[in-house]
């Protein structure tokens, strides 16, 4: 921030009136408090966004405290330490509340955020306060400046009081307005002057009022960012923007121009399923069509349109959740629409995530209010295949294009389920392929990569790309790495020799990865080493890694202090000596193998190309953790600065698991080490969001031998128990070394500990679960087992929740866990807290297994659970909990099993098919009438039918039915 000048001074009418209204506060005192209430009163919609917050929301921190990154709270991220705080006495009643202050106001072109320049600037030029609108508004007009303040204009930005700064600012505005009246300008002066002092006064105010709404805008902006950000932080558009700066223009024009991508674009409800080879370029052809769109329809509001990129080393994340609010965030817009609000701050309050159920619900809601909607999914083979996800999806988008008219593209490589399920939905089908044309257009563009005697020859240059187009065959993938092949040609023997040795076919990738592998080899022993180093890292890494991360990574050097920047190797020289086999996002600075198929390849060959790579991983991770600068300042509760530390703490056990080294010296030293320890163990702990004063007393007390379990390291925790370390010893968080093990499922680690003597009752001292409920939660089903056999508590219950190990696993859909815990008679009625039996649990999250096997529900009932057993919270049935969430093949077994449609829960007296229509349930809707349901059923709250809560909520295709069937 740099001083520019001032401006000018406001009109002198408002000067006056600024004089006037501070003499008039300090001997009457201001109603700014009352004349907000008022507000507020009359309009209570208005209360959730503009009221006074609660005062323990107002924290002043030393300026020295600097908030910590990827923290979503001061609470979590900083405390509340009376040493980090400026603490401040309460108002007294003859004291002002709000306080109004008056004098120099900052404005830049961006936020500060930086407490010691705050403070430095407001001492030199007395600074009461900075902004960023003001400024510009008073290059153009002179004007008064009324600013409420929300936060301390350091790092620690509080959204809370946004609304209530705009209203307090609005209240002084009316107030001041109201003391400029003509009749109070100075009498001598002319009709023309008077007039034209009215008009300067109706032109400021006005100016006074467009400047209170942009800050509310402003406010309004964020808040909806704050709201986009809460449903996924993640979004597609770098990799869009990404693919198109690959693009080679005119690309995918055949696409385009097709009829069947003209009607699928002019035609409602329709689905365009394009399957293609691998390397076809179907991932082009999505972000081309997601390009023809956002620029068919850029102004128009009422189209909507969304787009997802499916990755294979994105399983994990991509989920049916992670999908479906990723397309709510897209559809969502920047207006955020009210049904995403009411989500949001219904379970911001509650700190909890909505369900899968509820944002689907949501996301067909706000699909529903445009009058066309495009969804793009690209590579759908890429998501997972196990748990049902890849299939769930499917059903998904199906059930938003029949509730709101959306019209579906989906690429794939052509896998016969895919394809069958496509077919069922009456999908149209075309097939991507690399045209000879656009494959030309590629070589075109960057035949400048090859030696300069080819450019040189018009002949020889027809002639390479002719080759290549014809080795091709439609794979695009394919004549990228044929052209890369023949950078290294000398002369035109060569050249020609290559081109009649061009791999052709479905088994070309394999001849064309093996022959870039061959020329990695014949390289010098230094560009070698960095391509086998970063091939290691690229294929084995347990998440993407970004360009830094990988530079960081391949310049450790084991047994040094500290990373030597001067060891970083240049990103486009890693990426020029790996020959061709990854690429980088530009946006995301993400890299990554280039395809699908080059992952596969390595997977397969790893072992013959860097056999070593795990173990090569392990030691780089270890010394890096081991630098003098990632050991954490753990008092000053610093994080390290370090870009590779997070990737490190968190995986090197990962990669030492499937070592050559679990039990050898470099491990065992640094598992031995507790400052070491307490680095690894204290990024796991964040991972959590804990508070960091407790994660901090945590990561102190954690062992190897914690450390060791949590990782399943099975010949490192031999050894450490070898060396006295307690098998019984409680750390981090009241745990011992056992209970991490069967979180984590690691079978032989367990075994292990239970052969030492572990307490296989041991609960920790937060949640309280037992290690037989850790391993049924996460669907640990070796390690259930083993528990069982071991003879393990089945009915102990854990201190939070109240659920034993079959609530646990019943609950999250663990079938084979369910059957486990059945086969040893536990009580198939044992309630938690909020009185839900295992059988509600899985009738409420709808587990079931899309190959067709038996489900979690089916598995109680058949065992006898209470088909009608009431929870005490909501008190409801789990007939009502699976229609509410739209579960149609729960409730269809709970139907078959006679479950009752007209029992009411006893909180809002509504009837299954009260929920399932209000939440737009088609199916369930169906099955529910189908057997009887009371289709005039009112509930004993608002006296609603289910026709009353389908209509309301929008859902035209159940009140058609609810018609059709007489109500």
């Amino acid at each position: 921030f740099q001083s520019t000048g001032f401006l000018n001074q406001p009109p002198v009418v408002l000067r006056a009136a600024v004089t006037g209204l501070e003499a008039h506060y300090e001997a009457e005192g201001h109603q700014l408090e009352h004349a907000i209430d008022i507000v507020l009163d009359k309009k209570p919609r208005l209360k959730r966004k503009y009221k006074r917050p609660d005062s323990t929301s107002d924290q002043l921190y030393q300026s020295k405290r600097i908030h910590l990154d990827g923290a979503s709270s001061c609470a979590v991220g900083c405390g509340d330490d009376p040493s980090d705080l400026i603490l401040r006495s309460e108002r007294t009643e003859d004291e002002d509340n709000p306080m109004i202050h008056y004098g120099l106001i900052a404005s830049a072109n961006r936020l500060m955020k930086d407490a010691l320049i705050r403070d430095k600037l407001s001492a030199e030029k007395e600074v009461l306060c900075f902004e960023m609108e003001a400024g510009g508004l008073m290059n153009h007009f002179p004007c008064l400046v009324i600013r409420g303040i929300c936060d301390y204009s350091d790092s620690h930005k509080n959204k809370d009081w946004q609304g209530y700064a705009a209203m307090a600012a609005a209240a002084y505005t009316k107030d001041l307005l109201y003391r400029i009246v003509p009749q109070q300008v100075e009498a001598e002066k002319t009709i023309r002057d008077l007039l034209s002092t009215v008009n300067e006064i109706q032109k400021t105010t006005k100016d006074i009022n467009v400047a209170v709404k942009r800050m509310n805008q402003r406010g309004d902006d964020q808040d909806c960012r704050a709201v986009l950000d809460w449903l996924i932080p993640t979004t597609y558009s770098s990799q869009q923007h990404d693919l198109l700066g690959r693009r080679q223009e005119g690309t995918g024009k055949w696409l385009v121009e097709s009829k069947e991508f003209k009607n699928w674009v002019d035609q409602k409800k329709q689905t365009l399923f394009c399957p293609g080879i691998p390397g076809a370029g179907k991932t082009i052809a999505t972000c081309i069509v997601v390009d023809y769109l956002l620029k068919k329809f850029q102004n128009d509001s009422n189209i909507g349109i969304a787009y997802l990129y499916c990755d294979f080393r994105r399983q994990d994340e991509q989920d049916p959740t992670h999908l479906v609010m990723s397309l709510l965030r897209q559809f969502a817009g920047l207006t955020v629409p009210e049904t995403v609000r009411s989500l949001y701050n219904y379970h911001t309050g509650k700190e909890t995530r909505p369900s899968f159920d509820e944002a689907l619900n949501v996301l067909n809601s706000v699909v529903s209010g445009y009058s066309r909607a495009y969804i793009m999914i690209d590579a759908l083979d890429e998501c997972k295949l196990s748990d049902g996800v890849r299939f769930k999806f499917i059903s998904v988008i199906s059930k938003v294009q029949a509730n709101a008219s959306a019209n579906i593209f989906v690429t794939s490589r052509p896998i016969p389920d895919i394809q069958k399920e496509f077919q069922q939905l009456g999908a149209v089908s075309l097939e991507i392929r690399a045209s000879d044309e656009d494959v030309g257009r590629f070589l075109d563009g960057h035949i400048s990569q090859l030696p300069s005697f080819v450019q040189e020859s018009p002949e020889l240059t027809n002639q390479v790309k002719a080759s290549i187009i014809q080795a091709a065959e439609g794979m695009f993938l394919l004549a990228i790495l044929n052209l890369g092949s023949l950078e290294d040609k000398l002369n035109y023997t060569q050249m020609e020799n290559a081109l009649q040795m061009l791999p052709k076919g479905l088994g070309a990738y394999n001849e064309a990865y093996k022959e870039a592998m061959e020329r990695i080899q014949s390289q010098k022993k230094g560009f070698k080493d960095l391509a086998i180093q970063a091939l290691s890292w690229i294929t084995c890494a347990k998440r993407p890694l970004t360009t830094l991360e990988l530079q960081h990574a391949l310049a450790v050097i084991e047994n040094t202090a500290a990373l030597n920047e001067r060891n970083i190797t240049e990103v486009g020289l890693i990426a020029s000596v790996c020959a061709g086999l990854v690429t980088i996002n530009e946006e995301s600075n993400i890299i990554r193998l280039v395809h699908y198929t080059t992952q596969e390849y390595f997977e397969r060959t790893w072992k013959d190309w860097f056999p070593d790579a795990e173990t090569y991983i392990t030691k780089v991770c270890i010394s890096y953790l081991s630098f003098d600068t990632c050991r954490l300042a753990l008092g000053e509760r610093q994080y390290p600065p370090l870009v590779f530390y997070d990737y490190a703490a968190k995986n090197w056990g990962h990669h030492a698991r499937v070592s050559l080294i679990d039990g050898e010296k470099p491990i065992l030293d640094f598992l031995e080490d507790p400052t070491k320890v307490s680095t690894s163990a204290d990024a796991i702990v964040l991972k959590e969001k804990r508070q960091v004063r407790r994660v901090v007393q945590t990561a102190i007390s954690v062992t190897g031998l914690h450390l060791a379990a949590y990782f399943g390291l099975w010949k490192s925790t031999a050894t450490l128990l070898e060396r006295q370390n307690s098998a019984n010893s409680t750390h981090w968080e009241g745990r011992i070394p056992l209970s991490l093990a069967a979180e984590n499922g690691h079978e032989k680690v367990v075994k292990l500990l239970l052969d030492k003597g572990a307490d296989i009752e041991s609960k920790d001292n937060y949640y309280g679960l037992s290690l037989l409920s850790w391993a049924a939660k996460n669907g640990h089903k070796k390690v259930v087992k083993l528990l069982l056999d071991k003879g393990a508590d089945i009915e102990s219950k854990d201190n939070y929740y109240g659920l034993c190990p079959l609530s646990w696993a019943a609950k999250n859909g663990h079938e084979i866990v369910v059957k486990l815990l059945l086969d040893k008679g536990p009580d198939i009625e044992s309630k938690g807290s909020s009185g839900q039996s295992p059988l509600s649990w899985a009738a409420k999250n709808g587990h079931e297994i899309v190959s067709g096997c038996e489900t979690v529900v089916k598995l109680l009932l058949d065992k006898g659970a209470d088909i009608e057993a009431m929870d005490n919270g909501y008190c409801r049935t789990p007939l009502i909990w699976a229609a509410e969430n739209g579960h149609q093949t729960v409730v269809k077994l709970l139907l078959d099993k006679d479950a009752h449609t007209e029992i009411k829960d006893e909180r809002f007296g509504r009837q299954s098919l009260s929920y399932a229509a209000g939440n737009g349930h088609e199916a369930t809707v169906k099955l529910l009438l189908d057997k009887g349901a009371d289709i005039e059923s009112k509930d004993t709250t608002y006296g609603q039918t289910p026709l009353s809560w389908a209509a309301g909520n929008g859902h035209d295709a159940v009140v058609k039915l609810l018609l059709e069937n007489g109500a």
